[in-house]
């Protein structure tokens, strides 16, 4: 029509993102449980009202980005035996322990390593845990080409590697394990930035066995910036999400 412009709205999630920089793992893990309760609630309160569309309801995504002061976390379907140091050394050693609801294994969370826990409402996204981690996957790799690395998955292992497909080379530089309830996310991605990689030589990361753990640092054979890499993630978050961060 002759005049008259055409467009095409299309919805934008806005996500509240904060940088909680150092903080213990307990009480982060309590904050995304409050988080998640309040997105629930909110669902539980309209779920059965007729005429509601869900996509509609007052649920708030977040992104929440923190270091963690060195920790040992095993999935709810993890197995102690992949933990091959006693809980008297690690209060020896200063390492906090914690049996998780989240999936996935045994893992580490320490100082200069980025750990994202985004809080989504994935009806506002798409409903597909699936998809949920592959794109979860994708901000990693892209952000690790960025520094010339080609991230990978493995088959069968959620995560992000290094030569995941060379027998004897393959190396998972990002583990990653999630908790969904009423389709909000919790718990997320644990990114190796400068990280000391001896904290895994006292567990089988991941349960799994005869594949090694990498950092940038360890892989560019230099100190990698954090906040250069948060923002690479930030940004390609958004991206990949199809969301814009607030609260930056």
């Amino acid at each position: 029509m002759h005049g008259i412009s055409m467009y095409l709205c299309i919805m934008v999630e806005r996500v509240l993102f904060e940088d909680l920089g150092m903080r213990r793992y307990k009480e982060v893990w309590e904050y995304q449980e409050l988080l998640l309760k309040k997105n629930t609630d909110i669902k539980l309160a309209f779920r059965y009202k007729d005429g509601v569309d869900i996509a509609t309801l007052p649920t708030v995504h977040h992104l929440l980005f923190v270091e963690h002061p060195p920790v040992y976390t095993l999935g709810k379907n993890g197995k102690e035996s992949h933990v091959l140091i006693s809980e008297e050394q690690m209060k020896e050693r200063g390492i906090d322990y914690f049996h998780i609801n989240r999936g996935g294994d045994i893992t580490f969370h320490g100082p200069q390593q980025l750990v994202g826990y985004p809080i989504l409402d994935l009806e506002k996204f798409k409903t597909d845990l699936g998809w949920y981690l592959r794109t979860l996957e994708e901000v990693i790799i892209i952000t690790m080409a960025e520094y010339g690395l080609r991230g990978e998955r493995s088959a069968g292992e959620t995560g992000v590697w290094l030569d995941a497909h060379v027998k004897g080379r393959e190396r998972k530089i990002c583990a990653m394990g999630i908790k969904c309830s009423r389709w909000i996310t919790m718990h997320g991605f644990a990114f190796n930035i400068n990280t000391d990689l001896d904290y895994f030589k006292n567990i089988i990361p991941c349960g799994i066995e005869n594949k090694a753990v990498t950092s940038l640092e360890k892989e560019l054979g230099k100190r990698v910036d954090m906040d250069e890499v948060k923002y690479r993630v930030k940004k390609n978050f958004e991206k990949l999400f199809g969301c814009k961060l607030y609260g930056v």
